[in-house]
């Protein structure tokens, strides 16, 4: 008699999904989220809570490593998709939610072998929907004995049910700069596998000269921003985490919680070929000649301010606020009228923009000047707000109810004018200059406001692994 059938049928029913994108995939992104909100399927954020792995966009090797070392995390029983086009979303859950219905699914998951050539199931033939029990690829329970699911993440995939901001909880992201509690620990997403090579060190008795003990670096030493001398560790954040830009990595030095340096790697280029990012793409079309009405415009702008909007809301744990800001980006998407959507966006600015909870967790945070958003190339919202984290959020919010008011707009789009991370400029997408300032306002930040500065900024993925753009002289 098999007990395990109907139980994994009752988790197929309902299983988290761990949702990452590559470059190229913003708008797989965008459907895939809205699919799992109608479906009440909730997001794991991180792969320990993860039953499914869904890659939303086209393939990119150079974030290959990354997925597989995401899909070792997740543990048994799991299934992978990949869903390179928004159409292929529904075939790929439904895939997904009869691989874990299986009761074998869970025995050879219990007996998989490690894929030394470290193919993934969604590079064959079938890359487009993936296979979400790969034979070949897998640890199973095998890193993950007794590995179970955190039973403190609500439905909606680790927020609880906190509607209110002072009760919203840290699930994934981290605390607030002032509480520095347990947070996600950074880079969770990219390097949460397992650590290689554990098994083969034997008692440990003897490491001489081999390296470091048990394979982990042991921390260095620096001088601290107060002169003393201190602890220094080397660690990552991204490519993948919670509410953080997909496929951007970055390598930062840690005394303490306090950031010292830090580097971002290269983007990987993306698989969308020489299609301009989802949400530069009016602008795009436009420049290239084709008549674009400005009220088409005002709706992708205002969609990517309610998108990043929902990402610095739930990095600050407003789980509410966030989940209202990305229903009002759906809403946008799908062609509703500024009638219909301005009560609601207009309640919503007044909410976040009002928040004290939220101005006091923010402020003093990330401060660019309009000066020095000039001199790094910055434009756009970033520019104008000229300030800190609260000058940023509220720009945007600004900028949301004023572009609501105008989807009816049949004026053409001025190819000149900004986008929702502002014009171009030096030649590429804006997200580019967004970058390159990071540095300089996180050096001395507290690792969880850290977390805060990158997503008042929220560069875009797409732009950054975008081919240059062009731009007249």
């Amino acid at each position: 008699m098999d007990l395990t059938a109907l139980p994994l049928r009752a988790a197929a029913a309902r299983p988290h999904v761990l949702l990452v994108t590559t470059p190229g995939g913003t708008a797989t992104r965008l459907a895939a989220e809205r699919q799992l909100r109608l479906q009440d399927l909730p997001q794991a954020r991180t792969p320990a809570d993860a039953d499914v792995l869904l890659v939303a966009g086209p393939e990119c090797r150079g974030l290959r490593p990354a997925i597989d070392r995401l899909w070792q995390s997740l543990p048994a029983p799991r299934a992978r998709a990949r869903a390179a086009t928004p159409g292929a979303l529904p075939d790929a859950l439904e895939r997904c939610r009869a691989e874990l219905a299986e009761p074998r699914g869970l025995r050879h998951a219990e007996h998989r072998h490690e894929n030394p050539a470290g193919v993934g199931p969604d590079e064959g033939p079938d890359a487009e929907f993936g296979n979400g029990r790969d034979e070949r690829d897998g640890d199973g329970g095998g890193a993950h004995d007794g590995h179970e699911r955190h039973d403190g993440h609500g439905p909606d995939g680790g927020n609880g049910g906190h509607e209110g901001h002072e009760a919203g909880e840290y699930h994934g992201s981290h605390d607030s700069p002032g509480s520095h509690g347990s947070h996600e620990s950074p880079g969770s997403h990219g390097s949460h596998g397992r650590h290689g090579g554990h098994e083969s060190h034997g008692s440990h008795s003897d490491h001489g000269d081999s390296g470091p003990p048990w394979g982990l670096p042991m921390a260095g030493q620096g001088e601290d921003r107060d002169g003393l001398t201190l602890d220094q560790l080397h660690v990552p954040l991204g490519p993948f985490l919670a509410d953080w830009p997909d496929g951007l990595a970055a390598r930062l030095t840690l005394q303490g919680d306090v950031v010292q340096r830090l580097e971002f790697e290269r983007p990987p280029v993306g698989g969308g070929g020489s299609c301009p990012p989802f949400w530069g793409e009016p602008w795009a079309r436009a420049a290239a000649g084709e008549r674009v009405a400005a009220g088409e415009g005002a709706r992708r702008r205002a969609a990517a301010h309610a998108d990043s909007l929902g990402r610095l809301l739930a990095v600050a744990g407003w789980a509410g606020a966030a989940t209202t800001a990305r229903r009002l980006r759906d809403d946008l998407l799908d062609g509703a009228s500024s009638a219909e959507l301005r009560p609601g966006v207009r309640r919503f600015a007044r909410r976040v923009g009002r928040s004290r909870t939220l101005y006091w967790l923010t402020r003093g945070t990330g401060v660019l000047t309009a000066e020095a958003a000039r001199d790094a190339g910055v434009t756009g919202p970033a520019a104008r707000a000229d300030g800190d984290v609260p000058a940023r959020y509220r720009t945007w919010l600004a900028a949301l109810v004023r572009d609501v008011d105008r989807l009816a707009d049949r004026t053409p789009l001025d190819p000149a004018e900004d986008g929702p991370r502002g014009g171009a400029a030096d030649g590429r997408w804006p997200s580019a200059a967004l970058v390159r300032v990071l540095p300089g306002l996180l050096e001395g930040a507290e690792l969880a406001a850290a977390r805060l500065v990158v997503a008042s900024l929220d560069p875009d993925p797409d732009e950054l692994a975008a081919v240059p753009r062009e731009v007249d002289a």
